[in-house]
């Protein structure tokens, strides 16, 4: 029988979700923190530990599920090592932003509505404003703005990103 709001043991596999819920006292009114320092950890909310979660802050796996997924900021699909996010406000798509993100999305080889490459190294978002519009065009790189981005420039970006990564 396990204690209300302590999952039954899952060995090793939750080991880091739990020194998170610990250092946030297993307090539901720490989820949004919880999930913050969960998704540095992954990179994203995998499924099964949005379930830990819930489980172990005793709330239903909606309510987590639903606070994931209602904040931009949460992702509940993996992202790559890289996270090449592109402006398409209203500066910016004025500027010609959408052959820039043709460009990095040619480059990296992704179609259709996939975001993020096989090798889990770059994913590539639109976003509606990234607060630079003097700089528009406007892409971030990780947390390095780059302004007055052409599609030439972008995929130079790109390529610096792999190269420093050693792929080719």
């Amino acid at each position: 029988m396990r204690t209300p709001g302590r999952p039954a043991s899952n060995g090793r596999k939750f080991e880091k979700v739990v020194t998170i819920l610990e250092r946030n006292g297993r307090r539901p009114a720490r989820l949004i923190p919880i999930l913050q320092a969960v998704q540095e950890e992954y990179r994203y909310l995998p499924q099964e530990v949005l379930t830990y979660v819930a489980t172990a802050l005793d709330v239903s796996p909606a309510r987590v599920f639903g606070v994931a997924t209602f904040y931009a900021h949460f992702a509940i699909q993996p992202k790559g090592k890289h996270l090449v996010r592109l402006c398409d406000g209203t500066a910016c798509h004025v500027k010609d932003s959408l052959p820039i993100l043709d460009a990095v999305r040619k480059r990296l080889g992704l179609e259709g509505k996939r975001q993020t490459t096989p090798d889990m190294l770059f994913t590539v978002e639109t976003v509606a404003c990234l607060g630079a519009c003097g700089l528009a065009p406007v892409m971030v790189i990780d947390d390095q703005v780059h302004g007055q981005v052409t599609p030439e420039t972008a995929v130079r970006l790109v390529e610096e990103v792999i190269a420093k990564e050693g792929q080719s």
